[in-house]
């Protein structure tokens, strides 16, 4: 076979929409990778959309340079990135455009180390990375492209080791995060990574890798088809171990206080020995910082070193998590706020008119459609389209945490990510917490602090047979789930009897109010009977019925 030691623009700009079009073809098999048996895993999906988005950025490119078409893709990803699999898949992209800036074409050695520097961007974008997930996968892939490109100059070799070891990581990923073993199952998003590997592989070795470029008609129809309700976990407040919110930003080599030269891994690693939270972003004139620390002197003192302070800005996080939570249960009763004042926009996410109706009286500026993941471009336009000065997010979906604080990044105006979990959460957050005057940070807070005051529950049914914290549960089973976990299982789809059951493990004696929100699979008779059972259980709370209209979940249930 001959030996092929450069990728060319022509080549690099196949493996782009190869990849993308691999993963339109195989989206479906990425969903059903999906820990929990919930019918919105939707991780091939926002993968697909987010490598879509980086494929129409290159084909739309003028600068014809690999250098220039790798910036094009990766900014095309995170504008596009959508659901944390999509972020992650963007931080690669962006760490493989950082290392061949400026060049024309790719020898097998700028190929390895470009996939080394999408490993190390990948995992410093995520605060506490985890091993077993696609993290894993780019970074024994790029080892095994950097090892490949020690012994060869043929770019194919190194693809193919790239891909090959890709493979194998991921079929470790059970034995590395225990969920995937319990369910059986490899990494989703680490899955999807392989294919864009495969497809690199593809496309370098001559095969025939089909259409080039993605099928818009396909990705809405995708769009259409699947949904995302946002069913997780709960926030729980908890002790604040680094009590000062901090944000500073540095005009690069400026001022007369700099006198040390911007080198990121420096810069970034000094912050990282100071608290949590840390986010560092910068292009080649300005580094932004946001970072929760003990020591904001420090913060600030670091960055004189490297430029002249533009912005500096400290939050004392302790007391406002301390008045945040006293104003919250001083609140005994939720209180419909009016639409807020163009100075501050609250931006949120859900699925279903009634739902999305509950938002807006509750106070939301925009709601987006949650049929399928906002990206980070749909948040950034949305802020904008709202015309405020400041800005909220409430995701409602722990997946949309990384695409919502990309979307912060991007903006110019002062926007904060409240982390809602669920519709319930959300909606709490805003009945409780929410004030349309205020300043921005002390509105997050309390919002925040409002978290604690809701327990969320959701009822669907099983789209596959698995086991699941020693629950057995079947396909076509209801289940429930309890703050994101699956804790009732009922043969037959008996969603009435799975509501009931999951109940029974959402009340108890301090429980005062119940709000009940069916789907569109149900009616309000069905939702009655459901609230005659909570009486049954606790006489004593207050119950409250909306029609929600939302998919999947035929019941959201809240109790406070």
């Amino acid at each position: 076979m001959e030996v092929v030691t450069s990728i060319t623009n022509v080549e690099f700009g196949k493996m782009i929409n190869a990849a993308a079009n691999a993963l339109q073809n195989n989206a479906d098999k990425i969903n059903k990778l999906n820990v929990f048996p919930v019918p919105d895993g939707d991780t091939g999906t926002n993968m697909t959309l987010s490598m879509a988005s980086g494929a129409e950025y290159e084909r739309k490119e003028e600068d014809i340079t690999i250098g220039a078409l790798a910036k094009a893709t990766s900014k095309g990803l995170l504008m596009g990135a959508r659901g944390n699999s999509g972020v992650i898949l963007s931080q690669i992209f962006r760490g493989f455009a950082s290392v061949v800036e400026g060049k024309t074409t790719l020898t097998a050695r700028d190929f390895a180390d470009a996939l080394m520097g999408g490993a190390e961007t990948a995992y410093k974008a995520v605060m506490k990375p985890t091993e077993g997930t696609i993290l894993t996968v780019i970074r024994e892939a790029a080892a095994a492209a950097n090892q490949a490109a020690k012994e060869h100059d043929d770019v194919v070799i190194v693809a193919k080791a790239a891909f090959d070891a890709s493979e194998k990581a991921l079929a470790s990923t059970p034995d590395l995060l225990p969920v995937l073993k319990e369910v059986g199952v490899v990494d989703s998003g680490g899955q999807g990574l392989v294919i864009v590997l495969e497809a690199f592989y593809a496309v370098l070795s001559g095969q025939e890798v089909g259409e080039t470029e993605v099928d818009n008609a396909g990705l809405e129809a995708m769009i259409k088809e699947l949904h995302n309700a946002g069913v997780q976990g709960a926030i729980n407040p908890a002790d604040i171990e680094y009590g000062y919110c901090t944000e500073i930003m540095v005009d690069i080599a400026q001022g007369t206080t700099y006198d040390h030269p911007f080198v990121y891994d420096e810069f970034y690693d000094h912050l990282a020995g100071l608290g949590d939270s840390l986010l560092v972003i910068n292009d080649d004139e300005v580094v932004k910082v946001h970072v929760h620390t003990e020591n904001p002197g420090e913060v600030i003192n670091w960055g004189t070193h490297f430029g002249s302070l533009r912005k500096v800005k400290v939050d004392n996080m302790r007391d406002q998590q301390a008045e945040a939570a006293a104003a919250a249960q001083a609140t005994a009763t939720p209180v419909k706020k009016a639409k807020p004042a163009v100075d501050l926009a609250v931006i949120t996410i859900a699925s279903g008119q009634g739902v999305k109706d509950l938002f807006e009286s509750a106070g939301a500026t925009i709601v987006l459609d949650g049929v399928q993941a906002p990206s980070t471009q749909d948040l950034v336009e949305a802020v904008k389209e709202s015309g405020a000065k400041a800005a909220i997010i409430l995701p409602n979906d722990s997946n949309i945490f990384m695409a919502a604080d990309q979307a912060v990044d991007v903006l110019d105006i002062p926007t904060m990510v409240v982390r809602t979990r669920t519709i319930q959460q959300g909606l709490t957050s805003l009945v409780l917490g929410y004030e349309p005057s205020g300043e921005l940070t002390e509105i997050s807070a309390a919002m925040t602090a409002a978290l604690g005051d809701v327990v969320s529950g959701a009822l669907t049914t099983s789209v596959r047979d698995t086991t699941l914290s020693g629950l057995e549960i079947h396909d076509g089973d209801a289940i429930g789930l309890l703050d994101g976990k699956i804790t009732v299982a009922v043969k037959d789809n008996d969603i009435q009897q799975a509501a009931k059951d999951l109940l029974q493990q959402m009340l108890d004696e301090d429980s005062e109010i119940v709000t009940i929100i069916f789907g569109e699979q149900m009616d309000e008779k069905g939702a009655q009977a459901l609230a005659d059972a909570v009486l049954e259980i606790n006489e004593d709370v207050e119950i409250e019925i909306h029609d929600g209209g939302q998919p999947l979940y035929p019941y959201l249930i809240s109790v406070e």
